[in-house]
Parts: C-alpha cells; structure tokens; sequence
C-alpha cells in the first residue's frame, strides 16, 4: 500500500513534528510506502495533484482541519482515490461527523485498515462543499471573525453580538424540481452534515449518505433556537425554524446576501445553484466490528 499523507503544519496552531514522526514511524512499521507532502498554503493543488501523478498512491490522507480536508478531499474526487482523514484543526468537524477517532495513534489504524464508505457531496455555485454553506447571519459572522483575527470562544462571541447588532432579514426565493417557496428570514444554511465545526448542532436529522441534504432556514432569530444548535435539544419551532429535504435547489434573494462555503467566507450574492453528489466521495472509516 502508498499513502499520500498532505500535513498542513499550521492548523490548529499545534506543531506537526511529532506527528510526522509518528506517521513515519507508523508507515515503516506496518510495511506501508509513504509519500509525505507538506503543505504552504499556496499552490497546494498543484502540489498535491504532482505527488498523484507520479507518485500513484492508494489512498489519500489529509491531516490538518476541515479546510485541508477538503483541499484533499477535491483531489480525491478528481482522481477517485479513496480519503483518509488524521485530525489536526482545533474544531475537527468532519471528524466528529463521521465518529474518526481524534488520537493520532487510533485514526492511522482507520487510515491503513479501515473500510471505505461513499459519502454525498455537495455542489453549491461551482463549489464542492462537504459540511455546510450557507448565506446571512453565519457568514456575516464568518467574515467578521475572520477579518478581525478574532480566536477562541470569546472571539465567537464578539462575532455573534456584532452580528446581532446588524443582522438583515432575507427575502428569498427557493425553488425545488417541485415545488416553490416564498420566505422572510436572517439565515439559510445548505446542510450536507449535521454540524458546524464549532459543535453547533444546525441540522440534527442530517446523514451524508442518505443522497440528499437540508435547506435550514431560521426565519427570526430566538435565543431559544439558537441554544438548541449547542446544547442539541430538538425538534425545532417549525414557526422560527423551518427545513426543507432536497436533492437540488435554486435559491435567489432580493439583496445581495453575505454567503460562505465549508467556513470559508466567499463574498455576497443574489443566487445560489445547489445540488448532491450521492456518494461521490469515499472516505476510511473504522472497519465495523463483529
């Protein structure tokens, strides 16, 4: 077996270097051909679809957070190899939505001897998305964050009070192959998985492999609603917060909407085009127990 392992030494503002260690020392002991490519953030495709070519690996194995695995996980879908996944963000969201063990130790167990599921993708403008898109408050929240260089818990904070102080209501149109709605709101999150990477709990029925996904619109905003993200209490009030099952969406809004992909802030729209990959991603999961 040959494992292509990108590390992007930066993620979580933790030091790689033991854990490179440990994934060379894990490699020469289970026999495995390692191909190690460290990442920069700058040309990482490139660099990764090089490494593909010539060097031929069985599996793809991403260690860092959601955005380096995602990076992968395009790649991965370019030249259908299989996705392994080794923690290393500070939120690991994809992680815990698939239940991957956080230990280095245990997830390159999964990564050489696990079994390989097909997961759904989303495409939303263009776009792979494997967790979450979506346009209003989050996103504005997203970009304030990100644009002050605000961290940790109390940074989220800050976002959310200042987001709360200048939130918009939508006005948007969403089309499905059947049917259309007409709706007044402050958020429409497009939801492949359950969860943000910061544990808040948007879509709790959500299944990345059930060929379809969530269009969640939170129609006011409610301290109430918004507590049940985090402490995971359910079902919502279908009066504040309403959802919609989808395979394919067109949704327009009458003013231009702040929109982010995965936690990544991608400016503001009036359209978003949207639909499901049904199982277009493999990715290594802990081979079931007997």
């Amino acid at each position: 077996m040959k494992l292509l392992v990108a590390v992007n030494p930066v993620s979580g503002g933790i030091d790689k270097t033991e854990s490179v260690a440990q994934i060379k020392a894990f490699c020469e002991q289970e026999n495995i051909d390692l191909d190690l490519v460290m990442l920069t953030g700058k040309s990482d495709h490139a660099l990764i679809r090089d490494h593909v070519r010539t060097g031929k690996p069985d599996r793809l194995v991403a260690m860092g957070g959601d955005g380096t695995i995602k990076d992968l996980a395009e790649v991965a879908l370019d030249v259908h190899l299989p996705l392994g996944i080794l923690p290393g963000g500070s939120a690991n969201g994809m992680a815990r939505e698939l239940d991957l063990p956080t230990d280095l130790a245990n997830a390159l167990q999964v990564v050489a001897h696990g079994t390989e599921r097909p997961i759904d993708v989303l495409k939303v403008n263009g776009e792979v998305c494997l967790h979450l898109s979506d346009i209003g408050l989050n996103a504005q929240l997203i970009k304030y964050y990100k644009q002050n260089n605000w961290r940790g818990m109390f940074g989220y904070a800050r976002g959310v009070a200042r987001v709360l102080l200048r939130k918009r209501v939508l006005n948007v149109t969403i089309c499905t192959p059947h049917q259309e709605f007409h709706r007044e709101g402050v958020m429409v999150a497009l939801a492949n998985a359950r969860m943000y990477g910061t544990g808040a709990m948007i879509n709790p029925d959500g299944d990345m492999s059930d060929g379809k996904f969530e269009v969640v619109l939170l129609r006011q905003f409610s301290w109430t609603e918004f507590l049940k993200m985090f402490w995971r209490f359910k079902p919502y009030d279908p009066v504040k917060t309403e959802v919609i099952h989808a395979k394919s969406i067109h949704i327009t809004t009458k003013r231009k909407a702040y929109f982010q992909v995965d936690g990544e802030y991608r400016g503001r729209i009036t359209k978003i085009d949207a639909e499901i990959m049904p199982g277009a991603l493999r990715v290594l999961l802990p081979a079931p127990t007997t």
